[in-house]
């Protein structure tokens, strides 16, 4: 196996309309994917590519912060990421100019709220995702400590 190459296979089979399934032969699970409702014949509830490349790239921002947390021994008790995609035009064509994460992560070391931030830092700007697309990625941290004494607040 070439260790500097990874594949990840996706089929998408048209269904009608706007909508087709999405599968993968590595995966179980099959999701349907379709034109957003911003667009004509889109359709309402149903993931859409735009959806999914937000989703990209949190799920790229958790997933490299866990790793960096592991590695740098960072203990916390709970990770929530809330994250937004702006679509605009750009020279007269659709761009998803710009993405918004907002991860909230709780730790009951008050004293490690900095290397916390630093952490989710160095996280988005290792994620493979955000370096690969051409999108602007805003980071927004937030660390709240958690304490039975003291009413918990982000920082």
């Amino acid at each position: 196996m070439d260790t500097q190459r990874h594949h990840y296979d996706i089929d998408i089979k048209w269904k009608k309309g706007g909508t087709g399934t999405m599968s993968s032969p590595v995966l179980s699970k099959k999701m349907d994917v379709a034109t957003p409702p911003e667009f004509p014949g889109g359709i309402e509830g149903v993931w859409s590519p735009e959806h999914l490349f937000v989703a990209s790239v949190a799920g790229c921002f958790m997933t490299t912060f866990l790793a960096i947390a592991e590695f740098s021994k960072l203990e916390y008790e709970d990770l929530d990421i809330k994250s937004s995609g702006v679509m605009a035009k750009k020279d007269g064509k659709w761009v998803m100019s710009e993405i918004t994460l907002r991860p909230k992560l709780v730790i009951t070391d008050e004293s490690k709220t900095d290397k916390a931030i630093r952490i989710m830092q160095k996280a988005e700007a290792a994620c493979l995702i955000s370096r690969s697309i051409n999108s602007r990625v805003i980071l927004e941290p937030k660390v709240k400590i958690m304490s039975a004494s003291v009413a918990p607040d982000y920082i």
